[in-house]
């Protein structure tokens, strides 16, 4: 029998975060190795651990995967969070993958200098390019495609909670993904990830920021 889960990555959200999300939504199991030395890294390399030299790294049924959107479509076809067909799976695909685009800007924030301005570009964007698409297709919908939830769901809240945290109204305008955001959030699974104490994790601060550069040797 497989043991259980284990993440490897910063003690933060970064890519590593949608992985979290979709495991706890899975109702699977996992622990976290945080990296927080050059010499970890330099372990996982020497190890061959890190196919691209690159982390999120999660090891699951005996197996160590790198590459996050690998990893998520990998849990997602696991645990029947990837639709019911080919058709199904590369809508969820467009959607999922316009997501992490939008939450990538996010992710970059803490790593900006001027950050107003990027701010300015995110929610403009946000506003005009993506949320408009999950808008419509929540419209007399409950989930994103075929009726059933999917990784694109898990993502879409994830994506709009973060949203929320920089621009408290910026789903003022769009009802239908603010009423998806109600139902998802009663869902037991969900419920027990957003409270306090879970594994989610919060916004980036400067000891993580601090730690990546460090770790990756960045100036």
């Amino acid at each position: 029998m497989a043991g259980k889960v284990v993440l490897t990555y910063f003690n933060g959200r970064g890519k590593m975060e949608s992985i979290r999300w979709l495991l706890a939504v899975a109702e699977v199991e996992f622990d976290e190795v945080y990296l927080t030395t050059r010499e970890q890294y330099e372990k996982l390399l020497s190890d061959g651990d890190l196919m691209f030299q690159q982390v999120p790294l999660v090891e699951i049924d005996g197996m160590k995967l790198i590459q996050s959107k690998a990893i998520l479509n990998y849990i997602a076809e696991k645990y029947n969070l990837h639709g019911k067909d080919l058709k199904s799976r590369v809508m969820i695909n467009m959607y999922s993958e316009g997501l992490m685009d939008l939450m990538e800007m996010i992710m970059m924030l803490a790593f900006t200098a001027d950050l107003n301005a990027q701010l300015d570009t995110i929610q403009t964007k946000a506003k005009k390019r993506y949320l408009p698409v999950f808008e419509k297709a929540l419209s007399g919908s409950i989930y994103l495609v075929g009726g059933k939830m999917s990784c694109a769901d898990v993502q879409l809240l994830e994506c709009t909670l973060m949203l929320e945290e920089k621009f408290p109204a910026i789903l003022a305008d769009f009802h239908n993904i603010k009423s998806f955001q109600g139902r998802m959030t009663e869902n037991p699974a969900i419920k027990r990830f957003l409270q306090p104490g879970s594994k989610r994790k919060q916004q980036p601060d400067e000891t993580y920021v601090k730690t990546i550069k460090e770790v990756f040797q960045i100036n």
